[in-house]
Parts: C-alpha cells; sequence; structure tokens
C-alpha cells in the first residue's frame, strides 16, 4: 500500500470496494462471478496470504490450499530479504537508510495485508524516524490501513495524532491531506455537517487521490452539503462553485440532483433522487447510513417545498412532486411525529398547515430548555457537596 501513482487510487482501497461488493445482497449474482475473479487476481497479483485465508475462512472466497502454501512460502522469502536489508543498513549504513530498510518492511506488510504485523512495523518505523513530514508519512499509511478494514477506532486515534504532529510543525500540502481523511472519517461516522465543511475547505488544494478520485470527493462533497447548508451557503459554495461545475456532469444523476433541488423543480429531484439512491447504497462508507441520509434529504427537501406556504393542499404539494395523494399523506405524517417537519395535516380539508416557529420563538425555547439542564446541574452539585 505505497500511496499509488499521482493521481491514482490506492490497489488496496479499489479492492476492499469490491469485497464490500461481494458482501451486498442486491449486487447482481453474474457481477458477483466478475468480482470474485477480480478480487482474486489482485489476491495472487500481491501475495495477500492472510486476507486470502481470511476471506475463505468466512467463504467470500474457495480454499485452494496449494495456492495459499505457495504465497506464504513466497511471503517467507520476501520477508527474509528484508529482514537482510534490515541486518545489513544497520550494520553497515547510516540512519535513513535504517529507517528506510524498516519502512519497506512495514510497506510489504500492508501490501499483503497482514494488519497487525504492519502496524507494528510502522510502530518501529517510528521509532527510527526524526523528521515530523516523514512521521505525518507514516499517519498517512496507517489510515489507508484503517479504512481499508474500517477500523475507525483506528482512523480517530490516527488522526488526532496527525494533528498532535503538526503541533510540532508540518506543511500545508499534509494538512490539506489530513482534511479530506478527517471528512471522510466524519462522513463515515455519520458527521455529515463536519465532513461538508472539510471538504468544501479542499476543494480547491485536493490532492489525496490515494484514497479516492477527484469525482469521488465531488460526489461526497454535494451529497454532505445538501442536507446540511443553509440555501444561500449552499449556492455561493456548491451550486456555482467552478471546481464542482467542471466534474458535476460526469457523475450520473449528480447534476440533476443538486440543482433540480436549488430550483425547486421537485417532480426533477425526485427522479434523480432515486437514481442517486443506487450509488449511495453501492457505496462502503455511506453504505451504513443510507436509510438516514434518504430520510435526511427528504426533510430538506419537503421543509424547502413548505417554506413557501402558510397552507397549501396536500394534492398540490403531491402534484408538485409527481407522487400520489397517499405516498405524501403517508410521509408527511411520519416526518410530523419525528419532529423533522413544521406543519400539520387537516385531513378533513386535505390541508397543510405550517407552524414553524418563528426564530425568536426557538431561541426563547433553547434558552428556557438550557436553563431547566443548568439549574437540574447545580441541584445534583450542591447535593453532592452537602454530603
Amino acid at each position: 500500500m505505497d500511496g499509488g501513482a499521482e493521481g491514482s487510487q490506492q490497489p488496496h482501497l479499489i479492492l476492499a470496494h469490491k469485497l464490500f461488493l461481494l458482501t451486498q445482497p442486491d449486487v447482481q449474482d453474474i457481477e458477483k462471478v466478475q468480482l470474485k475473479s477480480e478480487v482474486l487476481d489482485s489476491i495472487k497479483s500481491d501475495g495477500m496470504a492472510p486476507l486470502y485465508e481470511t476471506l475463505a475462512a468466512s467463504s467470500v472466497l474457495e480454499l485452494d490450499q496449494s495456492l495459499l502454501d505457495s504465497m506464504r512460502a513466497n511471503n517467507e522469502e520476501e520477508l527474509k530479504k528484508l529482514d537482510e536489508k534490515i541486518a545489513d543498513a544497520e550494520e553497515n549504513l547510516g540512519e535513513s537508510e535504517v529507517r528506510e530498510a524498516h519502512l519497506a518492511k512495514a510497506l510489504y506488510f500492508i501490501r499483503i495485508s497482514d494488519k497487525e504485523k504492519a502496524l507494528e512495523q510502522l510502530k518501529l518505523t517510528e521509532g527510527k524516524t526524526v523528521a515530523v513530514g516523514q512521521k505525518m508519512d507514516l499517519v498517512f499509511y496507517t489510515l489507508q490501513l484503517a479504512f481499508f478494514y474500517m477500523d475507525f477506532d483506528l482512523v480517530s486515534k490516527s488522526i488526532d495524532k496527525a494533528k498532535k504532529l503538526f503541533e510540532e510543525g508540518g506543511d500545508w500540502e499534509r494538512k490539506n491531506r489530513l482534511k479530506v481523511y478527517e471528512g471522510l472519517y466524519c462522513m463515515s461516522t455519520r458527521n455529515f455537517k463536519k465532513a461538508a465543511s472539510l471538504f468544501l475547505d479542499s476543494i480547491s488544494t485536493f490532492t489525496t487521490y490515494e484514497i479516492f478520485p477527484y469525482e469521488t470527493f465531488i460526489f461526497y462533497t454535494v451529497l454532505t452539503s445538501i442536507i446540511t447548508l443553509d440555501r444561500v451557503s449552499l449556492k455561493q459554495k456548491v451550486v456555482d462553485a467552478p471546481e464542482i461545475l467542471t466534474v458535476l456532469g460526469k457523475i450520473p444523476f449528480l447534476s440533476e440532483f443538486l440543482n433540480s433541488l436549488y430550483e425547486c423543480q421537485y417532480k426533477a429531484f425526485f427522479s434523480a433522487f432515486a437514481g442517486m439512491a443506487e450509488q449511495i447504497k453501492f457505496d462502503r462508507y455511506l453504505y451504513p447510513h443510507f436509510r438516514f441520509y434518504m430520510r435526511e434529504v427528504r426533510t430538506v427537501v419537503y421543509s424547502q417545498f413548505l417554506e413557501s406556504y402558510k397552507s397549501v393542499t396536500v394534492e398540490a404539494m403531491a402534484k408538485a412532486f409527481g407522487v400520489s395523494v397517499d405516498f405524501i399523506d403517508q410521509e408527511l405524517s411520519r416526518f410530523i411525529a419525528a419532529g423533522k417537519l413544521h406543519c400539520k395535516i387537516d385531513k378533513v380539508a386535505g390541508v397543510l398547515e405550517t407552524n414553524r416557529p418563528d426564530a425568536k420563538n426557538a431561541l426563547y425555547q433553547a434558552t428556557i430548555k438550557q436553563g431547566d439542564f443548568l439549574l437540574n446541574r447545580i441541584q445534583k452539585l450542591s447535593r453532592v457537596i452537602d454530603l
């Protein structure tokens, strides 16, 4: 896992996406046959014995014992050579050569997908690393490994470690790269607001091709922004952003999804929304939040529609969205009950009446709530002190 060539995605992360698709029931069997073949080719070409063993044990791939034995023998031979290089560097060469020899071994463990040994070896390499920039690069290797395994605890610890390193110094290029890694972590752990902010900050400085291509980055930026930015910010930072406009049309449905929402073309929006749903469902980082994300988008679009009216008939709303009256009725009932929409349905008249709290009233309610919370804390504290 050496970061790949400039401008190309890390092969291990391409493999991780294929492995994710293999576990999805909605992926057709014929596609899975092709995916299995591609996964096996990747495993063979990199000699990934530890990963092959794991996948065979969980029945993702069929076990070919002779293939496993052959890969294991190659791994041992390669590691022996790497150990000889480390010994030679320690005996005859300088500190930087010793570090490089240790790093080569760490990268080999990453390449064959031996997570625990890779982490041990990265730690060992770090002990022989002085420059902050090189220490940061080790963190990036760790982050790539963590994203391959979707180990978010390791991702979080590595991001914190990188931030501490930056306090000692560190260049802007690596700082900007870290923003994208942190954005991906936030999106993967459902902190869409922070993810959008980090992604938008990185639009003009994006260089992290090793974790995903630029088009995927724009896809994530638009998706997280739509559910977290207000209309003015969305227009300024996303709809009119030249960097986004250059690739928006290359991603199926994304342009219609964004622009129809902003331009209040609700029929077109629902049509694009259905197309986007497939892409979200088959993304390994977004898939766990699929239902949540779809709900949030609908909240945004229904709220936007209702903001224009004091009252509107359910029939008019259904017509605007190109759906049935029953569908809108059921949808709104759910969203109102969950406190997501500020309106009520007059079933007899078939009318929706909005009852949004104005800003002053909302602020007043929030102040009362915080005041009650503070009083409770003071009461609890006084009881502790009295004890």
